[in-house]
């Protein structure tokens, strides 16, 4: 069973995906105060980002209307966890958030994947948090994500083990490591980052590689499966983080994707926030 999920590990064929709302730049939820957001700036960054998901890679894209109301919504892994054919809707830590649910429900009751909801009160899990690598979760316990909303997650995904890892310094697990490949783990090199690693490396019974990034925020990278493509890898651009570019560069072979995303970081949001990847059987 491994071998065949390994397989198709990082094979995608839609994209979901959410337009900007003006009320990003001022209203969007961050860890720090700092510099402002350069709306328009934000918004040609994704409109690039979402350009090379749909025309460079041949993604059918789901564009969900952004809602003013909701100035997070456009990171749309927090919403909901997709496994095969089988979608989490997640129930976000942030209270402000909640709402974003119900487009991303709709989107994925359209494309008949089997959608279960957290409604449990006591439980909180954001996608942000949840780390899948073919043949494994590991959720972040961060003040985002509890321990129920990790329990709901292994009662919903039953076919693969689910492992915990504590985060405390940064929002998200995926804050500071993402999967780069099929057995390929990237991590930040920071303590916290590394010391999230070595507690994963201990939960897991299966030895993954790693490609260690000098900086936290570039160790979050997007890795697809795409026919005619190969691997293909979507990475902050050199122009943001030039070093942790030169160690993704290194990557023979990977089809290479720099992506620039310099104002949705101002307000904690990297390349996998963005979108939520599905890999659609085509009916026979």
């Amino acid at each position: 069973m491994a071998g065949l999920i390994m397989s198709s590990f990082g094979k995608c064929t839609h994209a979901i995906v959410r337009a900007m709302p003006n009320s990003l730049a001022q209203q969007a939820l961050r860890q720090e105060k700092g510099t402002e957001v350069d709306l328009g700036r934000a918004q040609r960054e994704h409109e690039v980002y979402v350009g090379v998901l749909k025309s460079k890679l041949g993604l059918q894209v789901i564009e969900l209307p952004g809602d003013e109301s909701l100035p997070d919504c456009p990171f749309v892994e927090d919403v909901a966890v997709v496994c095969e054919e089988t979608a989490l809707i997640t129930r976000p830590g942030a209270p402000s958030r909640r709402k974003e649910v119900e487009e991303m429900k709709k989107a994925l009751e359209h494309l008949q994947l089997n959608v279960v909801v957290m409604t449990d009160e006591n439980a909180t899990l954001d996608g942000g948090d949840v780390l899948f690598t073919g043949r494994e979760f590991f959720v972040g316990l961060s003040k985002r994500t509890n321990q129920r909303g990790a329990e709901i997650l292994a009662d919903t995904f039953k076919d693969y083990a689910v492992s915990t890892v504590p985060v405390s310094d940064y929002l998200h697990l995926k804050s500071f490591c993402s999967m780069a490949g099929p057995n390929l783990i990237a991590i930040g090199s920071s303590e916290a980052a590394q010391k999230a690693l070595k507690t994963m490396q201990q939960m897991s019974d299966h030895r993954y590689d790693k490609l260690t990034v000098p900086d936290d925020a570039a160790a979050n990278c997007i890795y697809l499966n795409i026919p005619n493509k190969g691997h293909v890898l979507l990475h902050r651009a050199p122009e943001e983080y030039p070093e942790s570019a030169k160690v993704y560069e290194k990557l023979k072979d990977h089809m290479l994707i720099p992506i620039v995303n310099t104002e949705l970081q101002k307000v904690d949001g990297l390349l996998t926030c963005c979108s939520v990847l599905i890999n659609k059987k085509l009916e026979q």
